[in-house]
């Protein structure tokens, strides 16, 4: 059931998707932490990309009143769903979409890995927790 072209959904539904998006955001961030923990950097900021990428697509729901599309990029997401960012905000959303790229494909993994120190990890992923309070803080349902 895939209508994100297509009718707007019922308020009961769509708040429903929207639930389910924060849900699992939180479940995510809860899952990156627990990674960033046991020092498994480049999974953390993996996971980490998934935070925003769902807590903008609850957001898509909210304001479009249809299901999100299937994407991962998080500044077109942004835009879809309608979410003013400043600038240095957007920059950095598509420096992260590279985390969901880089863990995905064997020639950029190992790369990846490698540029995932604690101290990068640390500062990326409290830069996204950030950005993750502050979406929390708009969406009042």
């Amino acid at each position: 059931m895939n209508n994100s072209s297509g009718n707007k959904l019922k308020k009961a539904i769509r708040l429903k998707h929207i639930d389910y998006w924060l849900n699992s955001a939180n479940h995510d961030l809860d899952v990156a932490e627990t990674l960033f923990q046991n020092e498994k950097y480049d999974w953390c900021l993996f996971i980490a990309h998934l935070v925003l990428e769902k807590t903008l697509k609850a957001f898509y729901v909210k304001n479009t009143g249809k299901l999100p599309p299937r994407i991962h990029d998080l500044v077109r997401m942004a835009d879809m769903a309608k979410i003013e960012f400043e600038e240095d905000t957007l920059e950095f959303m598509d420096a992260v979409n590279t985390f969901n790229i880089s863990t995905r494909y064997p020639d950029e993994k190992l790369k990846f890995y490698k540029m995932c120190t604690r101290e990068f990890t640390e500062e990326n992923f409290y830069r996204i927790k950030e950005i993750y309070k502050c979406l929390l803080q708009k969406i009042k349902l």
